[in-house]
């Protein structure tokens, strides 16, 4: 075989590599009409792209992915690895505004901490701090940092920038632990390559925080069952968190459960085939025989499989126990709240569900990657050829989404870093190290593009946006307070109050916000909209705490831009001057928060 030949060989799998990641970014594109993502749909973020820029940045990720896979980098410690260049990642996507009104729940609940303390917030959860569906545990870390630093949405996005990024370490962490090194970095490099991730880890929202607790809990339950001590309390404590942290987490924490059973049967097939080890014989010093204390001093006897089997049993008791007693004292405190909660749940979340859901055709091949989605279906294979049992532990989550229809992204990020898991078992069939390494690079590098020139350029030009340029210019204004009006809309079913607090969140001004209680839509139209709690915003008391001075700016707060001003703002600004308006719309979602200033000629 001639050299010119070897070579080609050689270069031949990274070629069709590159292939497969330009053709797959390509047809997406061409397909992208069946994306019906409620966010970042491709037909919708791609709407005006610069083909050949995407294909410029596509074709440079590829050149280093190479680089990278030649390489072999890292050689050590690849779950640091992971964690330094995934933080590096999300910082990038900081300059994201909130672009889900969910964001003025939790900051509002975050808010009433910052500004009346723990014990307020404790005491009035679900009381004088409206609580809706949610629970508390991340408003509470949110509130901290509030406390803590000053109200800026930066500490937050650090705050969920690391959960991030600890995710993709744990997700590394747990491959190493069930299977070897090398799934574990394949898994976490997978994980970097689900586009849909970007456009959320900068939102002052629950999802990656919970999407944290769970990959935790998985975790240290594992390191719990098989080496017992700190490691069960540390279990405990990560159930505790996510038990707190979204009421979904409690159906997906039904995967310890699962990790249990598979632990206890591997253990009991390994008590089946061992050889129960025989004491040796009683020595004798002189005529005295030695007691098996004194015995035990010079050769430990050996533990038998049964009661490796029984210490297996007792550390996973031991969590549920710790675990269970920690949960039931905040149940038994916010027992009727969480009642309450729990029915609400069940009459208007639950059912909502089937309404609000996207297709698993844009979950898993749009927002997620086609090639992860492959790699992970090839996985359930190759696990069931080897009756490999560790493997249900990753399947149990994506199958759980499946079977329940699970339909909306947002809520099964949570099961991304077990599906990443699968994806990297299976791309183990890749017998070439640097190929596979090559792909899943191909494969993080594609996502990042993809969420750096399409989603993130498609989210700032959202008309939620206009209130973080709102608020970044107030902060330029000398005055201390201003003055807030909102104007209700029949063209949306969103209540347009519920923007106060996420202006809020961009200004350091204090705000005064007027609150019409006269105006709302019929409860027919909004009882099974997703923004029904829009509709139950109760004006928080801290916006009542001063009134501004008569130099104080007046904001206008509408859905669209206002050709005629109700009565009441007439009178209200005819001795002020309009002095900006932030209306930037991409005319694609029926809310569209227009922000006008008005300030004393």
């Amino acid at each position: 075989m001639s050299l010119d030949k070897q070579a080609f060989n050689k270069l031949y799998p990274f070629l069709f590599a590159s292939v497969l990641t330009l053709s797959t970014f390509f047809l997406l594109y061409t397909f992208r009409s069946a994306d019906d993502n409620r966010l970042t749909s491709w037909q919708w973020t791609f709407g005006d792209a610069a083909l050949l820029r995407f294909a410029a940045f596509l074709v440079s990720g590829i050149i280093i992915s190479y680089m990278l896979a030649r390489a072999s980098f890292p050689q050590k410690r690849p779950a640091r690895f992971l964690f330094l260049i995934s933080f590096a990642v999300s910082v990038f996507f900081w300059r994201e505004p909130e672009v889900i009104v969910d964001a003025s729940r939790y900051f509002t609940q975050a808010k009433h901490l910052e500004v009346y303390g723990m014990k307020y917030f404790i005491s009035e959860w679900g009381r004088g701090v409206n609580a809706w569906t949610d629970m508390p545990l991340i408003p509470f870390f949110y509130g901290l940092f509030f406390k803590l630093f000053g109200e800026a949405r930066i500490y937050v996005q650090v705050f969920n920038s690391l959960l991030f990024s600890l995710t993709v370490a744990l997700t590394c962490l747990i491959g190493e632990t069930l299977w070897d090194e090398e799934t574990g970095f394949l898994a976490g490099v997978t994980l970097l390559g689900i586009p849909y991730l970007y456009s959320q880890i900068p939102l002052l929202l629950v999802d990656v925080p919970m999407m944290f607790f769970i990959t935790l809990s998985i975790y240290t339950f594992i390191k719990a069952l098989r080496k017992g001590g700190m490691w069960v309390s540390a279990s405990s404590i990560a159930i505790f968190c996510a038990v707190f942290s979204k009421y979904s987490a409690w159906l997906m924490l039904s995967v310890l459960p699962v990790i249990f059973t598979v632990y206890l049967i591997q253990k009991a097939q390994k008590c089946r085939s061992a050889k129960v080890q025989k004491a040796p014989p009683l020595n004798k010093v002189g005529n005295t025989p030695l007691t098996p204390l004194y015995r035990g001093e010079f050769n430990s006897e050996p533990r038998t499989p049964n009661s490796k089997l029984q210490t297996l049993f007792y550390r996973g008791i031991s969590v549920a126990l710790i675990a269970g007693a920690l949960i039931a004292i905040v149940v038994l405190f916010k027992f009727d709240v969480i009642m309450h909660q729990i029915r609400f749940l069940r009459e208007y979340q639950a059912p909502g569900l089937r309404r609000w859901g996207e297709s698993f055709v844009s979950t898993f091949l749009f927002q997620t990657h086609p090639l992860i989605t492959s790699a992970a279906l090839y996985s359930v294979y190759a696990a069931f050829k080897k009756r490999d049992l560790s493997f249900i532990i990753t399947l149990w989550l994506p199958l759980l989404t499946v079977l329940l229809q699970i339909r909306r992204s947002r809520y099964v990020m949570v099961m991304l870093p077990m599906l990443a898991l699968m994806a990297s078992y299976g791309l183990l069939k890749i017998r070439a190290f640097e190929i596979r390494r090559f792909i899943v690079y191909c494969i993080a590098a594609s996502s990042i593009v993809t969420a750096g020139l399409a989603y993130l350029p498609f989210l700032q030009k959202m008309s939620l946006a206009n209130l973080k340029y709102a608020g970044g210019f107030l902060n330029t204004i000398e005055a201390e307070a201003i003055d807030i009006y909102t104007v209700p809309s029949t063209d949306t079913v969103v209540n347009p109050a519920v923007s106060v607090p996420i202006l809020d969140i961009y200004t350091d001004k204090d705000i005064y916000y007027h609150h019409d209680p006269g105006f709302s839509l019929p409860f027919e139209n909004i009882k099974e909209s997703p923004l029904r709690f829009t509709w139950e915003y109760k004006n928080p008391a801290y916006y009542e705490k001063r009134l501004p001075d008569k130099n104080s700016p007046v904001i206008v707060i509408s859905n669209g831009s206002l050709e005629n001003l109700p009565d009441f703002l007439r009178d209200k600004t005819r001795e002020l001057k309009k002095i900006r308006v932030f209306d930037v719309t991409n005319e694609i979602f029926s809310f569209n928060p227009v922000v006008t200033i008005y300030l004393r000629r």
